[in-house]
C-alpha cells in the first residue's frame, strides 16, 4: 500500500481527502497542529493504515527531522498533499505585519520546504506525487485576500517550475484549485453572500470537500501519470 502524507488532515478539506485515500486503499499520515473528534473517529476505522504527527508549520526550521521521523517510523513516501494553510484575511492596509509574515511562513515557505525533503526520498525511488492545494482566489481576487491570494498564487508558480524539475524522475507535481466549499467558513456568511456565490457557479451551487479530496485521488492515480504542472479547478463552473 502506498504511503500518502496529508497535511491540515484535521478537519475540512484535509480530513475528506485522507478519508478519500483511505477508502482507495491508501496509507495516511495526517499532520496537523492538533486533533479532532473527527480525525479520532477516522483513525479508530481504520487504525492499520491511518497515522497521526502533530506539527505546527509556523516552525519551517524543524520540518526536515519532521520528515526524518516519518520515513524511518512508517517507511518511504509516496505521495504528499500540500493541505496545510491559514485562511484568514483583512484590508492590506489596516493588516498587521506580523499576520501577513504568519501567512507566508505557514501557506509558501512551510510547503516549499517539506517538499524539498519528502522529494529527496522520492527521487532515490524514482517516483512520486506532489499536490499542491491552491484557490481560484489565487487567480480570481477577492476583496480582504490580497495576502492570502499572494500564497495561493505563489504554490501554482511552484507548482509549474518543481515539475519541470522533478519529471525525469517520473516524479508529478500539481495544484488542485477548489472554489467556495461548503465548510465552517462558508457557514459563518450570511444569507445573501452565499447565495451571490451559489449564482456565480452555472451549477448554481457550491462544492463540496469530497468533490476535491475526488480530484486528489485522481491525481495519485495512475490514471494521471502523464499529468503534470497542471492545475485542476473544481468549482462547479464559477470562473468559467
Amino acid at each position: 500500500m502506498k504511503l500518502v502524507i496529508v497535511t491540515g488532515s484535521s478537519k475540512g478539506l484535509g480530513l475528506a481527502i485522507c478519508q478519500r485515500l483511505l477508502e482507495e486503499n491508501y496509507r495516511v499520515i495526517g499532520i496537523s497542529r492538533s486533533r479532532t473528534d473527527e480525525f479520532d473517529c477516522l483513525q479508530n476505522n481504520y487504525s492499520d493504515v491511518l497515522y497521526y504527527e502533530k506539527y505546527d508549520f509556523s516552525n519551517t526550521e524543524g520540518i526536515q527531522d519532521l520528515v526524518r521521523k516519518i520515513s524511518k517510523k512508517y517507511g518511504v513516501i509516496y505521495g504528499l498533499v500540500n493541505n496545510a494553510a491559514l485562511g484568514y484575511g483583512a484590508i492590506l492596509g489596516t493588516m498587521h505585519e506580523r499576520q501577513i509574515n504568519e501567512l507566508i511562513k505557514v501557506n509558501v515557505e512551510a510547503p516549499i520546504v517539506l517538499t524539498k525533503y519528502v522529494s529527496r526520498s522520492m527521487l532515490m525511488q524514482f517516483q512520486g506525487r506532489i499536490i499542491n492545494i491552491s484557490s481560484i482566489i489565487a487567480t480570481t481576487g477577492f476583496s480582504g485576500l490580497s495576502v492570502y491570494g499572494a500564497t495561493k498564487s505563489a504554490m501554482s508558480g511552484f507548482t509549474k517550475s518543481l515539475s519541470r524539475e522533478l519529471g525525469k524522475a517520473k516524479i508529478t507535481v500539481n495544484t488542485v484549485a477548489p472554489g467556495y466549499m461548503k465548510t465552517a467558513m462558508t457557514n459563518e456568511l450570511d444569507g445573501k453572500a452565499l447565495e451571490s456565490i451559489k449564482r456565480r457557479s452555472p451549477l448554481g451551487h457550491l462544492v463540496t470537500v469530497e468533490d476535491v479530496a475526488a480530484a486528489v485521488y485522481y491525481l495519485l492515480s495512475a490514471d494521471a501519470k502523464n499529468i503534470t504542472g497542471a492545475t485542476i479547478t473544481v468549482d462547479a463552473g464559477s470562473t468559467a
